[in-house]
């Protein structure tokens, strides 16, 4: 007889935020319902990324019919309602038995499970909306008082996260992997990766040589066409 999986997916917006919580309410949600946690999925990415593009799109690719999915709550696993119901219909097309901790509450095949997926979707992106809203009805006010808002200079946290990265960076330049590539991985924009690169004399010069490398190749290539 097959085994089924259980899988459990935790997902915070940046690395200021912690995974702790997530992980110990699953735990007391698995205990109550009997259920085994078999694998772990923590990433910190933005809800913004596509589920495909994520740990999550990979970790359903190989969940089958009657694993069972388990989050806090359905925002995890994005930030928009489209992309939510777009989960949550895959995982009642494959059979994939889908726990909300927030709720209580499983997704199956039933209607009810479809009335009520639509329903808890479309709550939690609504309350995102109210938040958003009033956080920047709360800048704007702070703003009126005269309060100067933002971090100070050398305070980024991307430019924290790349450092510890650092040796990941180094080794992802030695293959030669393209700058684009580098960045997707990372999750930060070009410009992003050469305010750290800048600041980094070793990440520096791998990458500068690297570069040296190929204006060389390219020139060769031009004249060799001639």
């Amino acid at each position: 007889m097959q085994k089924h999986m259980t899988v459990a997916y935790l997902r915070i917006s940046t690395e200021k935020q912690h995974l702790k919580n997530q992980r110990e309410e699953i735990l007391r949600f698995a205990a109550s319902r009997d259920l085994h946690v078999e694998r772990w999925v923590t990433e910190v990415v933005s809800g913004r990324k596509s589920g495909r593009e994520r740990k999550l799109g990979n970790a359903l690719a190989r969940m089958k019919r009657g694993d069972t999915l388990v989050v806090t709550e359905l925002s995890r696993l994005s930030r928009t309602l489209t992309e939510i119901m777009s989960i949550m219909g895959m995982c009642l097309e494959r059979g994939i038995v889908l726990y909300s901790t927030k709720y209580g509450s499983a997704f199956d095949d039933s209607i009810n499970s479809k009335v009520l997926c639509f329903a808890f979707g479309l709550a939690a992106e609504i309350e995102r909306n109210l938040i958003s809203m009033r956080t920047r009805e709360a800048l704007a006010a702070r703003r009126a008082e005269g309060v100067v808002l933002g971090r100070r200079k050398g305070s980024c946290v991307k430019q924290q996260s790349l450092g510890r990265r650092r040796d990941e960076i180094m080794e992802m330049l030695r293959r030669g992997m393209p700058l684009a590539g580098i960045c997707r991985v990372l999750g930060v924009s070009a410009k992003t990766f050469h305010r750290f690169r800048l600041t980094d004399s070793a990440v520096d010069e791998i990458y500068s040589r690297r570069s040296c490398g190929r204006h060389a190749a390219a020139k060769r290539a031009v004249i060799e066409s001639f």
